[in-house]
């Protein structure tokens, strides 16, 4: 049975949040919210937007961005992992072949 999601309170920019979350989960939460935070005060710093709205949309598009680009890099590595262990698997039959030619001539 799941344990019911225990709810935790953050602060982004000056404004508290009261957010359902699974057990165990609460400290992520809270550094997420922190890493949130930090980006909008950033962005509200810089002084080209101050509506925390288009502040938040902005945050969201550029945790997105980077969420996609580690996505594909973790799938290339993955691709390219793929790849080794059938270069890998192709040499060792290729040695096993040869091994078995050697020790049964024909």
């Amino acid at each position: 049975m799941s344990e019911k999601p225990q709810a935790v309170n953050v602060k982004i920019l000056d404004k508290e949040y009261k957010v359902a979350c699974p057990k165990g989960e609460q400290e992520a939460l809270i550094s997420s919210a922190k890493e949130v935070d930090s980006r909008m005060r950033a962005i509200r710093k810089s002084g080209k937007v101050l509506n925390a709205d288009r502040i938040g949309v902005l945050v969201a598009l550029n945790l997105a961005h980077e969420l996609l680009n580690a996505q594909t890099q973790v799938n290339n590595i993955d691709d390219n992992i793929l790849d080794r262990i059938d270069q890998l698997q192709n040499r060792i039959n290729e040695t096993m072949q040869t091994c078995s030619n050697l020790n049964n001539p024909q």
